[in-house]
């Protein structure tokens, strides 16, 4: 089975408009033979090294006996926990494949002290480490590698024996890595990390959990010739104009899974979308939503409904204005890579580069090299420091006026993004934030675990079109956690985070007000002044 994309209202007259232009320029095919020059002068040397993806299948199917081999040899050495060390890309496509396939997987892709602490103090004796990073020099997974590295030989256990390690050849992490004896899997250096699903990136930690590979490859192998070619019938050409050749634009996706057997899909699409579109002033902003969500029902002209369902013709009649999208795992992932690159085509952008994800990386660093003492708060309401400017706080004396007064700077084609540096695991019930504010401005609202989003949609908060607010919420709820051999901790790495980033969408002229508090009862009254 192939991916089917069903559409009514604006999106299908978007492919009736754009996909038999994108057939009579021979678009597909041209992606698949790794033509660089689709995307314009400016791009086609970024271009000429990331179309690597498309052929991810036929490249990775030689690692699949290696992963197997070595899962049969941890588990023969009775190590059957796998802990994933990754960020962006690293860590979504692993993370959506293993729970798909129903395997568990540890998914480290925090700063946070107690996060981290969790996934060190689990089960150390049975757990065997994948760290992955492209680049092999990401400061989160660095970290992360450092900890892991301790905590084995604290326990009388030879790192090189349980770390894995996944990056590019030539990447800082390899050559250390060659160093110490760790095992290495190298991926192939012309995709980028968020079209890295296929690779080595995706396949090493989810086959060592458990999943089927084979099977995994065969789905995107179904859909490969399908997208290949050249017709009006290609779903990647279809969803590619359904989400980006709307006219007038509807530019915010909203993502709705209601039916599909995929679980977090809609994660990793609004890792790839975001970071591949939101730059230069444009592109395509992903809100991953519930079945319930307010945008779903909010008839704004600026909203464009992607509903992820067990079959998109047969289950029901396709709502107006919306795109259904039915399809198993693998070809789901292959689809929206096209998609999106055919997208980067209709909105004359480079889908391959990410020009502003480094700006928070610098002043956090900045920061953390620095250490200025913390922006003072404007005041205090149940134990919750606010921080914020005095153009936007105004007279605001509670936190549900700071909210309401961050929310007033919204334009009518705005979104709110929360971002919350706390840990994902143990404070889950931070994302009902997201329907609630929704609820209330009846404007789109993403919700984004921090630093873990700055891999993501990071890059269109700050490359693309200027009409966000940003609602932090940062705080230290537990002890902190040294991280070997570095001149900083957990606690004040993921703060410098938080605050670089404030700090650069701030000189973008964006409006932040940042939430500080210190226990679950600071959470709990940010919950209960929003309700």
């Amino acid at each position: 089975m192939t991916v089917t994309v069903a559409a009514r209202g604006d999106a299908q007259l978007a492919i009736e408009r754009h996909v038999p232009a994108l057939v009579e320029q021979l678009v597909a095919s041209r992606i698949t033979a790794g033509d660089s020059t689709l995307w314009g002068p400016a791009a086609e040397a970024e271009a000429s090294i990331r179309l690597g993806w498309t052929q991810a299948v036929a490249v990775s199917r030689p690692l699949v006996a290696e992963i197997v081999a070595l899962r049969e040899q941890l588990l023969e050495r009775g190590i059957s926990r796998i802990v994933l060390c990754g960020m962006g890309g690293s860590s979504l496509a692993p993370e959506v494949i293993t729970q798909t396939a129903g395997v568990p997987l540890v998914v480290l892709d925090s700063t946070d002290p107690s996060q981290v602490s969790a996934a060190l103090g689990e089960h150390l004796g049975h757990t065997a480490v994948v760290v992955s990073s492209k680049s092999g020099s990401t400061v989160e997974t660095d970290s992360q590698k450092r900890s892991f590295e301790a905590a084995f030989r604290a326990a009388g256990i030879d790192p090189a024996e349980r770390i894995i390690i996944v990056t590019d050849p030539g990447s800082p992490l390899e050559q250390a890595s060659t160093a110490d004896g760790y095992r290495i899997f190298t991926a192939d250096p012309t995709v980028g990390g968020r079209y890295s699903a296929l690779t080595a990136f995706g396949l090493v930690p989810s086959g060592l959990a458990g999943v089927d590979l084979d099977a995994l490859l065969d789905e995107a192998e179904a859909a490969s010739l399908p997208l290949a070619v050249d017709s009006a019938s290609n779903p990647g050409l279809q969803l590619g104009a359904a989400i980006a050749g709307t006219s007038p634009p509807r530019d915010k996706l909203v993502i709705v899974a209601d039916g599909t057997h995929i679980v977090g899909l809609g994660d990793w699409i609004e890792q790839l979308i975001a970071e591949s579109t939101g730059k230069d002033g444009v592109g395509i902003l992903p809100v991953v939503v519930g079945v319930d969500a307010p945008e779903l029902t909010s008839g704004a002209p600026d909203i464009q409904v992607v509903r992820l369902v067990a079959d998109a013709r047969a289950t029901r009649e396709v709502a107006d204005g919306e795109i259904e999208l039915s399809g198993t795992l693998g070809a789901q992932l292959l689809t929206w890579q096209y998609a999106t690159a055919v997208a980067g085509v209709l909105l004359g952008i480079n889908p391959f580069d990410q020009p502003d994800v480094e700006s928070a990386k610098v002043a956090a660093r900045g920061l953390l090299d620095a250490r200025p003492e913390p922006v003072g708060a404007a005041f205090v309401d149940g134990g919750v420091e606010v921080v914020g400017p005095s153009d936007v706080l105004g007279t605001a004396s509670t936190v549900a006026d700071a909210v309401r007064a961050l929310e007033a700077t919204l334009s009518p084609t705005g979104y709110l993004s929360v971002q919350a540096y706390l840990n994902r695991l143990a404070h889950p019930e931070l994302e009902v934030l997201r329907h609630l504010i929704a609820a209330r401005t009846q404007r789109p609202v993403t919700f984004g675990w921090g630093p873990r989003f700055l891999h993501s949609t990071g890059q269109y908060h700050k490359g693309g079109p200027a009409i966000g607010a940003f609602l932090q919420i940062t705080g230290s709820l537990g002890d902190d956690l040294v991280i070997p051999d570095r001149p900083f901790s957990y606690a004040q790495l993921i703060a410098a985070q938080a605050a670089g980033d404030a700090v650069v969408l701030a000189e973008h002229g964006a409006p932040v007000v940042t939430l500080r508090v210190n226990d679950s009862d600071g959470i709990a009254a940010i919950i209960a002044a929003l309700s």
